[in-house]
């Protein structure tokens, strides 16, 4: 018997392109998987489109109030029935119809029981009509101290093992820039991370799209400052830092600790922000993503 997969999707007035990202989770390679979809409060035919697929028997149907699309997954996630993976999946994108089973092949090639486990692939950026647009950086070099201050791995590409799972579920939390970001930050301090260079699906750019993904270099820098400015982008990462520190820090090995302790102890505040702005190791994936973080750092934003 194949492991069992359960495929994640929180909606929300997603109409448009539902239908296309369901069909193309219907037509995967790979057999043994469960749909589950919760609706986070749509207004428009979301909830209909999802009724229709739920009577044909293809998806398991969750109706829930508006939360907010990190604590809509992770409700799905503790809500749905056991599986051996759970699969993340946005509502508007298209999976290559070999997604899971690579995915699948990859995390039993890795197998180990008592560890968390995440997946996570390439993909490629598609305009509203699924036009091709660009490749996407390949994100080679998981890291904890990546893990802390920037999400490498997209949702909709993201696999987790049972492990990853209960971890989640049993210490969620408060302050999160993303349920994909979490599980990055559990399984690196705690388990490991793959990833697979090979392009799974297709990344759909629009007006709606939550992420910062696809943004050429101006308009994601101007994304970036807003960040900064207007949202509080970077002290939610502290908090988001804190948080993971109270669950899990005593898990860590001894030089995660240390690592994480540079972001979490008031106390030596200031010494701390120059060990970490001077550290001899990259954090982020991108030159100026690294530039960036530091100057984050020597102004004491995190």
């Amino acid at each position: 018997m194949k492991p069992k997969v359960n495929v994640l999707i929180s909606t929300y007035n997603g109409e448009k392109y539902l239908k296309e990202q369901l069909d193309s989770i219907l037509i995967q390679t790979y057999q043994n998987i469960d749909i589950y979809v919760r609706d986070d409060g749509s207004k428009d035919g979301t909830i209909s489109i999802l009724k229709e697929y739920e009577k044909a028997g293809k998806i398991h149907f969750l109706q829930g109030k508006n939360v907010g699309f990190i604590d809509s997954f992770f409700t799905l996630l503790k809500d749905c029935d056991e599986a051996e993976y759970y699969a993340f999946c946005d509502q508007d994108d298209v999976w290559l119809e070999d997604k899971i089973k690579r995915a699948v092949t990859m995390l039993e090639e890795n197998k180990e029981e008592s560890i968390p486990i995440l997946y996570y692939s390439n993909y490629d950026f598609y305009d509203t009509n699924m036009t091709f647009q660009s490749h996407a950086i390949n994100k080679k070099k998981p890291s904890f101290l990546n893990c802390l201050v920037e999400c490498i791995n997209l949702g909709m590409t993201t696999v987790i093992n049972e492990n990853a799972r209960n971890i989640a579920i049993k210490n969620l939390p408060s302050f999160c820039e993303g349920h994909d970001w979490w599980l990055y930050m559990i399984c690196e301090g705690m388990g490991k991370v793959l990833y697979d260079e090979t392009v799974t699906a297709k990344h759909r750019l629009h007006e709606s799209n939550t992420s910062e993904c696809g943004k050429n270099f101006i308009s994601l820098q101007i994304h970036r400052i807003k960040s900064l400015f207007q949202e509080n982008y970077f002290k939610t990462i502290h908090k988001q830092i804190q948080e993971y520190a109270t669950y899990f820090l005593e898990d860590l090995s001894k030089e995660n600790q240390e690592i994480l302790k540079l972001f979490n102890i008031e106390k030596f505040r200031y010494r701390n922000q120059l060990k970490k702005l001077c550290y001899p190791k990259r954090y982020r994936q991108v030159w100026t993503d690294e530039i960036m973080i530091r100057f984050m750092f020597l102004i004491g934003a995190i």
